[in-house]
């Protein structure tokens, strides 16, 4: 059941993507949505400070709160965690690791990340779960000479982009976002039709010219988003 703060969070992110309210726009008083919602300030404040994390929404003391301007999306220019975003949202989420094996890496999957097959890689596949639903289906390649201390990592504590983001600082990447038809194996993972309609991330990051892991993170079309609003860089 949602929650009445993720209530209030979902129907403010929802008027500010769709252009109901413009950047500028001065979101109703506190004391307004504690009336609107029948609610607590303190539950008010929750939903107010998860919009501001997510950069959807500046508050300014005594002028109250403002649609922040438009810049590109924070998800798809940053190297974002999925279970951080789910509980500064108000989620619950929890992950699952599906497999996990050291192999060399192909001719294939060497052509695709532009690196020299023959190299030690660990191959792991997650399921990242949100409000008790599969989220995303993460699929991933590390590689060992770049990481050699994932070479005895589980994951079981925190999941592989997690990890990696607290072990390996990264200084490139590049994302590619897509539209795709979910596949048998995919569509039971993630608990949703064969051929729906899902997300997919791609993305690559680099340390000092140096491949450091490529995934492939399919997310169910209907469950997830790509959003974020942000002031242009000076």
């Amino acid at each position: 059941m949602t929650s009445l703060h993720q209530r209030i969070f979902e129907d403010i992110e929802q008027k500010i993507m769709s252009g109901t309210w413009p950047p500028g726009q001065r979101i109703p008083a506190e004391h307004e949505l504690e009336v609107t919602y029948g609610c607590s300030r303190m539950t008010v404040s929750k939903a107010l400070s998860a919009l501001a994390t997510r950069g959807m929404i500046v508050r300014r003391r005594r002028a109250g709160s403002f649609v922040a301007s438009p810049q590109i999306d924070r998800t798809v220019m940053d190297i974002s965690d999925i279970g951080t975003e789910a509980k500064v949202a108000g989620h619950t989420y929890s992950h699952r690791i599906l497999s996990r094996r050291i192999e060399r890496l192909s001719t294939a999957d060497a052509a695709v990340i532009e690196e020299a097959a023959g190299g030690e890689v660990l191959r792991v596949e997650c399921l990242h779960i949100v409000d008790a639903k599969p989220n995303a289906l993460e699929k991933r390649l590390i590689l060992l000479d770049a990481v050699p201390q994932a070479r005895d990592e589980t994951f079981e504590t925190s999941p592989p982009g997690s990890w990696l983001l607290d072990q390996v600082p990264w200084s490139e990447a590049k994302h590619i976002i897509r539209a795709v038809a979910a596949d048998a194996a995919t569509a039971k993972l993630l608990t949703i039709e064969r051929h729906a309609a899902c997300l997919l991330l791609t993305r690559q990051t680099w340390q000092n010219g140096r491949t450091v892991t490529f995934v492939e993170i399919t997310h169910p079309g209907d469950r997830y988003q790509f959003a974020g609003v942000f002031h242009p860089s000076k």
